[in-house]
């Protein structure tokens, strides 16, 4: 299926990435409440990972802060009210985001640490999990009547792309589509020219393997799929 760049803001892969986040909250949750508790090297790369987490999470929030709404401010004046919704949202995670990272630097050194950092994830489950949904449900539709898939993918490239190496690329690309239905896994990867999509797919796949079989193991954390709108509002409370 081909994109029509001129068409409204294909917006979707705004949602799938935050699937992707949802997903390894919860995955990380479980591990860390779940007997035998992480331990050595199975619990320092846990920490990395809530660590990488929250650096994708950062980079985020900045390429929307600085790229996507103001672009939607200047084009569409009546989005205001909800944008500087978004704008709270932000400054309210971001204490959130950083009491997270000092319980993952604890947790690394100490397992010991282990309720401090389930703690901080709570915290932030508190503050994020609103906003992603305030974002799709709201925002999102917005963008997609503002501007059109072509200014999107540009905006996109510049500042969720673009300050990231190909390896970083490489591994997030597997982070993203984990657990997605086909369609979506489909909407995410034709993104991606061929090539550096068959190098992505074939060149990273075998390290995104293995550290996903070191963090969650054959548990029920494995099992966890991106957790999209309709299946968190599934999900027992």
């Amino acid at each position: 299926m081909e994109t029509n760049l001129h068409e409204p803001a294909d917006i979707r892969s705004m949602g799938i990435v935050h699937s992707a986040l949802r997903r390894d909250l919860e995955r990380t949750r479980m591990v860390l409440e779940t007997q035998p508790y992480p331990d050595g090297r199975r619990r320092r790369k846990l920490a990395a990972h809530v660590l990488w987490m929250m650096r994708f999470l950062h980079i985020h929030h900045t390429g929307e802060d600085v790229g996507l709404w103001p672009l939607i401010r200047s084009r569409n004046p009546a989005a205001g009210a909800l944008l500087d919704q978004m704008d709270a949202d932000h400054k309210r995670i971001a204490p959130a985001v950083a009491a997270l990272e000092e319980a993952a630097h604890a947790y690394r050194d100490n397992g010991s640490a282990r309720e401090e950092l389930l703690v901080a994830l709570a915290g932030l489950g508190d503050v994020l999990l609103p906003h992603l949904r305030r974002e799709e449900l709201e925002m999102m539709p917005v963008v997609a009547a503002t501007i059109t898939t072509a200014e999107y993918l540009a905006v996109e490239h510049e500042h969720f792309v673009k300050p990231k190496s190909f390896t970083e690329l490489g591994a997030e690309g597997h982070w993203v589509i984990d657990g997605l239905e086909p369609d979506d896994r489909e909407a995410i990867l034709r993104l991606v020219p061929a090539v550096p999509r068959f190098v992505i797919l074939h060149g990273f796949a075998r390290s995104y393997r293995r550290k996903a079989a070191l963090l969650w193991r054959d548990g029920p954390a494995a099992a966890v799929p991106s957790l999209n709108l309709s299946l968190m509002e599934d999900r027992p409370r």
